[in-house]
C-alpha cells in the first residue's frame, strides 16, 4: 500500500495536535522573500488559535502582518534572532505585552536542543519535497518556483520539534535525494503555490557596496587580516553581512593570489564571493549554514564540497564539535562599538530595533581573530561610543575594530597590536576614536526609553545579557 504525507494546510494543523498557548517555529532562510510565516498564522488565526509563541529563527520586513495578529491575540510571545521593518518598530513602541527574546543563531541551536526552547509544531518551508517528507532547499524539478540552497537553520526545529510540517512549491517523486530533512522527522507535507521569493534572499544586510568609505575600510579590513599571523596557509573565514565586510573578501583573493595561500574552508553564510574563491581553487571547502544570494544557492545544489551544516553544528557554544570552533578568522559588521569593544548590531540609534543578532557573538567568541570594520560615523550618528545602546557581542571576544580614523587593537591582543604596527597600519586607542565622533557630532540628546522591556537579549550561554526598553514618542 502507497503512503503519503500530503495534505491540506488546515489539515496539517490539526493532525499536529497543536492547541492555544503552544509553539510554533520558522526559518528565516527566503529572508525578505519569505511567504510561510504569514501563509501559516493568517491560517491559524483563521482556525481561532490564541495565546501561540512564535519562535522564528529571525524576522523582517515581509512579516508585517503579524502586527494585527498580535493585536488580535494570535501571536502573544515571539523569540527570534532578529527583527525589522514596521514589525520591529511598532514593537519597540511597545505592542506586545511580553518581551521579545533575542537569541544568537547558535544560541537558538542550543536553546532547541537542550530542550529550552521547546518547539510544539514547526512549519518548514522547502524548495522541494516529496510525499513523504524528504526535504531540500534546492529545486529538483525543470520549472521550480523557489531556492535558498541550505536549510541550516530549520535543522534543530526539524530534529527536535513534535510535529514537522513541511510546505513545499515543488513536491517531486519519491526519494527527494540529496536531502536536507529526513521524511523521518516530519509528519506532514503541505504544497503552496509559493513558500518565497528567491530573488529576495539576498536583500535586506546583505550588499555589495560601491561606496568610497565602504571600500577604504574593506581595504584596511583586507590588510589587518593579511599582517595578523593568521593569513597562512589553511586559514579559515567567515564574512558578515555588510558592504565592507563582503568587499574585503576582494582585496583578500589579490594577497592569496600572489602569496600561492589557500584557505582550507568558508564558514556561515556562503555568498557569491565565496563560492567564485571555491571554484577558483582558492578555498578548499564551504560550511554553509545559509545561503546568501542565489548563486550560493545553485552553488550548493551541485557542489559536494559546498556543505549544508545545522545552526548547531555552525555555531553552538555547548557542542565542540560545532564550526566556530575551528574558525580562524572572521569579519564583522556593527552598529555601534563601544570603548570596551562591545558590539551593538539589533538597536539602531534611535532606539529601534532594526537588526538581528545573528551569529555575530558566536564567531566573534570562538574565532581566532575577530574584526568588527565600521564607519566612525554614519550621517550624523556615531558608530564609536562611549557605551553601546544594547550589548550583543561582550567586548572580551572582539579583537580588532576598523574605522576610517584609524584601528584599535583590544588590550587583550598586544601581539596584534604589535604585527600591525609593524606593518605600518595605524593603531589608535578605541577611547580616541569615540572622542573624535563626539568632537565631529557633539553630545547627543539621551534617547527617551521608557520603563516597559520590550526586548531580552540572551548570551550565547543561555544567560540574560540586557534588555531592551520601549521608545516613548
Amino acid at each position: 500500500m502507497r503512503h503519503t504525507k500530503v495534505v491540506t494546510l488546515e489539515e496539517a494543523i490539526r493532525r499536529s495536535g497543536l492547541k492555544d498557548g503552544m509553539t510554533i517555529s520558522f526559518h528565516h532562510h527566503f529572508r525578505g522573500g519569505d511567504k510561510v510565516v504569514n501563509l501559516v498564522v493568517a491560517k491559524l488565526a483563521e482556525m481561532g488559535f490564541k495565546n501561540l509563541h512564535l519562535a522564528a529563527s529571525s524576522l523582517s520586513d515581509v512579516h508585517a502582518p503579524l502586527i494585527e495578529h498580535i493585536k488580535n491575540g494570535v501571536i502573544t510571545k515571539i523569540s527570534t534572532s532578529g527583527l525589522r521593518g514596521e514589525l520591529a518598530n511598532e514593537i519597540s513602541h511597545g505592542l506586545m505585552k511580553e518581551p521579545v527574546v533575542f537569541r544568537s543563531h547558535g544560541g537558538r541551536g542550543s536553546a532547541i536542543a537542550s530542550g529550552e526552547l521547546h518547539i510544539d509544531v514547526a512549519f518548514l518551508g522547502a524548495s522541494s519535497c516529496d510525499e513523504l517528507g524528504n526535504a531540500s532547499g534546492c529545486p529538483r524539478s525543470e520549472n521550480a518556483k523557489s531556492i535558498c540552497g541550505s536549510l541550516g537553520y530549520a535543522l534543530p526545529d526539524a530534529k527536535y520539534a513534535d510535529h514537522v510540517v513541511i510546505l513545499t512549491d515543488d513536491l517531486v517523486p519519491y526519494p527527494n535525494v540529496p536531502k536536507s530533512i529526513s521524511s523521518c522527522d516530519v509528519d506532514s507535507v503541505v504544497v503552496v503555490d509559493s513558500v518565497g521569493d528567491s530573488s529576495k534572499i539576498s536583500s535586506g544586510a546583505i550588499r555589495d557596496s560601491k561606496n568610497p568609505r565602504d571600500i577604504l575600510l574593506a581595504k584596511q579590513a583586507a590588510k589587518v587580516i593579511i599582517n595578523s599571523g593568521y593569513f597562512k596557509e589553511g586559514f579559515s573565514i567567515q564574512t558578515g553581512t555588510g558592504g565592507a565586510s563582503l568587499a574585503a573578501v576582494k582585496y583578500i583573493r589579490e594577497s592569496m593570489l600572489e602569496q600561492g595561500i589557500h584557505a582550507s574552508f568558508a564558514l556561515g553564510g556562503i555568498t557569491a564571493h565565496m563560492v567564485k574563491l571555491h571554484e577558483e581553487g582558492l578555498i578548499g571547502k564551504l560550511v554553509d549554514v545559509q545561503s546568501f544570494d542565489k548563486v550560493a544557492a545553485e552553488s550548493i545544489a551541485k557542489d559536494q564540497t559546498h556543505q549544508e551544516v545545522s545552526a548547531v553544528e555552525y555555531a553552538s557554544a555547548d557542542h565542540i564539535g560545532s564550526a566556530v570552533h575551528a574558525l580562524d578568522i572572521v569579519i564583522l559588521s556593527a552598529l555601534e562599538v563601544d570603548v570596551d569593544f562591545n558590539v551593538n548590531v539589533l538597536v539602531g540609534s534611535d532606539g529601534i530595533i532594526r537588526g538581528a543578532v545573528g551569529g555575530h557573538p558566536d564567531t566573534a567568541e570562538d574565532s581566532a581573530l575577530s574584526i568588527i570594520v565600521c564607519p566612525l560615523l554614519r550621517g550624523r550618528i556615531p558608530c564609536v561610543v562611549p557605551k553601546v545602546t544594547t550589548l550583543i557581542t561582550p567586548g572580551a571576544g572582539v579583537d580588532v575594530v576598523v574605522t576610517e580614523y584609524g584601528i584599535a587593537v583590544n588590550p587583550g591582543r598586544p601581539e596584534i597590536a604589535e604585527r600591525l604596527a609593524a606593518a605600518g597600519l595605524k593603531i589608535v586607542d578605541i577611547h580616541d576614536l569615540a572622542a573624535k565622533a563626539r568632537s565631529i557630532i557633539g553630545e547627543p540628546d539621551a534617547l527617551p526609553f521608557g520603563d516597559k522591556v520590550v526586548g531580552i537579549v540572551m548570551d550565547r550561554h543561555g544567560k540574560v545579557l540586557d534588555e531592551i526598553h520601549n521608545i516613548v514618542d
